[in-house]
């Protein structure tokens, strides 16, 4: 027995409209930067004024309001600028610090030095 394959060609649709096609656009979440890392950091060794720890807080509220309603830009925006605040005055006065420390070092030696020469009766 023999069995009589036949392949029916499928035509393009007999309506002569034009095909209309639907575009979904997904949005993707938008990612917030929330600076938190940056700020924790800040606030661990860059502490000078509690501005890390201001801008810590914000971070954090940042990270919560993400899921919420309330606006996350002005919250991320205001954390980056106390970070850089932060990081900005904790270096200079660190290096202000540093300064002073060695400065007072070498007039303490040098007093030392004059007042052991005084004793000693050197001059």
């Amino acid at each position: 027995m023999l069995k009589d394959n036949k392949v029916d060609i499928l035509e393009g649709p007999q309506n002569p409209a034009p095909m209309a096609t639907t575009v979904i656009n997904i949005q993707t979440e938008t990612s917030v930067p929330d600076h938190i890392v940056w700020s924790l950091f800040n606030t661990i060794f860059m502490n000078w004024c509690c501005l890390g720890f201001v801008a810590f807080a914000y971070s954090v509220k940042v990270g919560v309001w993400v899921g919420g309603v309330l606006p996350e830009s002005t919250g991320a925006s205001t954390a980056k600028c106390l970070n850089i605040w932060a990081l900005v005055l904790g270096i200079l006065l660190t290096m202000i610090f540093i300064i002073l420390f060695f400065t007072g070092a070498l007039v303490l030696s040098v007093n030392t030095v004059h007042t052991m020469r005084q004793q000693r009766g050197y001059h």
